[in-house]
């Protein structure tokens, strides 16, 4: 078991199976906020749902319309369980806090792999 101590960006507790990307997130655009699952052409996980997972990427990229998506996510039940960043942008930052989706960065997200499971919970990831 290690655990990684970050800063806390949003409060909670998140745990489950960790679905990594070096790619940055665009959640306007690039998740579609009825299915959870990224929608963004090219990206890393094109094709896969971050629904329930702790979701884990470098920063959030795109329009600040990102933050009102994640909203959304959270109330279609399509949200992640929580965030893991490596630099946490105003964006997710805002999203997150409204959403109430547990969120840490200044992590080294290179630590953590998909399929992992994790638990995420006062600036702290614990891989368990």
């Amino acid at each position: 078991m290690e655990q990684l101590k970050g800063r806390l960006i949003s409060k909670g507790k998140g745990e489950g199976e960790a679905l990594v990307t070096t790619q940055p997130i665009s959640f306007y655009g690039g998740v579609d906020p009825n299915t959870g699952v990224v929608i963004e052409k090219g990206h890393e996980l094109q094709g896969q749902s971050v629904k329930g997972k702790i979701l884990v990427f470098p920063t959030g990229k795109g329009s600040t319309v990102g933050s009102y998506t994640l909203y959304r996510m959270k109330k279609n039940g399509t949200a992640p369980a929580a965030i893991v960043n490596r630099e946490c942008e105003t964006v997710v930052a805002v999203g997150v806090i409204i959403s109430e989706i547990p969120c840490v960065d200044k992590i080294d997200i290179a630590k953590i792999k998909t399929g992992s499971h994790v638990q995420v919970e006062s600036g702290v990831v614990t891989l368990l």
